[in-house]
């Protein structure tokens, strides 16, 4: 295996190692994570009186690598172009299956408007003119993996290809545009602080793109974050992303966390993960994006092999096939 397959796979799998650990948490305030679990150790299936994940076993992945499979496919199959009108299509039938298995782990609030407002006639243009959550983030991992971070104009092309039809804010992008250059630097062979710079001018370029919404700047809060908890013990550091920069879907709070939770990892793919499952709120997309970029850092060999089959074996996940063909279009 090359290293970059072996840090493409590294964000995928991380991405998915992520989601896993902050499944049975999300929802959940961090003082309730304390009181439930003491620490997160490792995976844990989710408590019967989860909102969202109630009933899913130990190492269940949730929407965030669904939808990252979805945008990973479609990238795979257009050759590298993203159909903003046949991802609505994709994201709706992901969640009718999701509802047919009797998942309350459905679509969240931006994609969700947006689909409705496609499904209602409006166009591609316009339905993600709201959308500032962190959806477009989570599912964004292959477009780094698929496409290099420079030259970033027509990086953010792709990032913009992947948010349209549900985030096309500045807001949206932003986070997006963060995460995958990022991952798309780590994938390239850069060390964790090369892909921290990289998420920040992504960010501060991808803010100009979409529509416009009122918001903190995802670029500033993701530089201003990582000072935060600089130098702080793990749990003193977590009580501070919480209090501070905020755990909620919003992208200029979920994504500036898991850029602090990879600070206090010093890229550890396994410990970040874990950090962000005891955060509590929307702990496994925090988890998710936080795992995605350590991964492609570190690569699958830096993620716990026994962690990556359990993946594997609970979610039938096999993402090396596509991957290989992500990576080739680079």
């Amino acid at each position: 295996m090359t290293d970059r397959l072996d840090r493409a796979l590294g964000a995928y799998y991380g991405l998915a190692l992520g989601d896993a650990l902050g499944m049975p948490t999300q929802v959940m305030s961090r003082e309730e994570v304390v009181r439930v679990y003491g620490t997160l150790t490792g995976f844990e299936p989710a408590r019967p009186d989860n909102p969202v994940s109630a009933g899913m076993p130990a190492g269940s992945v949730t929407d965030d690598t669904d939808q990252a499979l979805i945008v990973g496919r479609l990238i795979d199959e257009g050759r590298g172009r993203i159909d903003p009108l046949r991802l609505a299509h994709e994201l709706l039938d992901w969640e009718k299956e999701m509802k047919a298995k009797g998942s309350f782990d459905l679509l969240g609030p931006s994609t969700k408007a947006a689909l409705e407002a496609v499904a209602r006639g409006v166009p591609i243009q316009e339905a993600g003119k709201q959308g500032t959550t962190n959806g477009a983030a989570m599912r964004v991992t292959p477009v780094g993996i698929a496409f290099a971070a420079e030259p970033l104009d027509t990086f953010l092309d792709r990032v913009v290809e992947s948010c349209q039809v549900t985030h096309d804010t500045g807001i949206g992008i932003a986070g997006a545009a963060a995460v995958a250059a990022a991952v798309s630097t780590g994938v390239a062979g850069g060390s964790l602080d090369e892909a921290v710079t990289a998420a920040v001018a992504a960010a501060r370029a991808g803010a100009r793109r979409g529509h416009w919404i009122a918001g903190a700047d995802i670029a500033s809060r993701i530089a201003w974050a990582r000072d935060l908890v600089r130098d702080l013990p793990e749990a003193a550091a977590l009580d501070r992303i919480v209090a501070l920069v905020g755990t909620s879907v919003a992208s200029q709070e979920s994504v500036p966390a898991a850029f602090a939770v990879l600070a206090v990892a010093d890229g550890d793919p396994w410990r970040a993960g874990l950090l962000a499952a005891n955060l509590g709120g929307d702990s496994d997309t925090i988890a998710a994006i936080a795992g995605a970029v350590a991964g492609s850092v570190t690569g699958l060999s830096g993620l716990p092999a026994e962690a990556v089959r359990t993946l594997r074996t609970v979610n039938s996940l096999d993402l090396e096939p596509l991957t290989a063909r992500l990576l080739a279009l680079r």
